[in-house]
């Protein structure tokens, strides 16, 4: 896993073997970088980084300068990991929590500027992510979210649907409140 751009572009961060997440391609994530970056200036930005596995997307955030990120992860090899990487890179404006994500959107009392979203795949209430987190009011006035998913997933009749934007087997979901 690579960290493709910002201030700790080129960073390579291998988990071991067992790791069972699945990394936003290099090229997925400089895709939608490129679009962020055109639209937002993330020095001001509370980004939340749901079903964060690696915690790749959260170290793209923070390479590029978010103010605050919080990452929040189940699986306890993974949440591990990702606190091991932000301690290697020396970070101090990030939090990770250890719990499932539903229940997290439920509780926190934080609003959160961009808010991205990889839950795995074959995840039983995969289509039941948008709404979890739109209906939680977790979302900031004029924020986005944004949900990773297969390309036979389609989340254009959703009335917060906004656009997709397609790299390869990956696509990305955006939606506005």
């Amino acid at each position: 896993m690579r960290i493709v751009g910002g201030k700790y572009k080129g960073r390579i961060f291998r988990p071991n073997k067992t790791f069972k997440a699945r990394p936003t391609t290099d090229i997925a994530k400089e895709g939608l970088f490129n679009i962020l970056e055109n639209r937002y200036e993330f020095s001001n930005k509370n980004v939340l980084d749901l079903f964060s596995g690696t915690g790749s997307m959260g170290y793209e955030f923070l390479s590029r300068g978010c103010e605050k990120l919080t990452q929040v992860e189940n699986n306890f090899s993974h949440y591990k990991f990702i606190l091991d990487v932000l301690e290697t890179l020396k970070v101090e404006n990030a939090t990770v929590f250890k719990a499932d994500v539903f229940k997290y959107v439920k509780k926190t009392p934080e609003k959160f500027n961009i808010i991205f979203a990889d839950p795995p795949f074959d995840l039983p209430r995969f289509m039941e992510v948008p709404d979890a987190i739109l209906d939680a009011d977790i979302l900031a006035p004029n924020g986005l979210l944004i949900v990773e998913h297969a390309k036979e997933v389609q989340f254009t009749e959703h009335p917060n649907f906004k656009e997709v934007r397609k790299y390869g087997k990956v696509n990305f979901s955006f939606f506005e409140k």
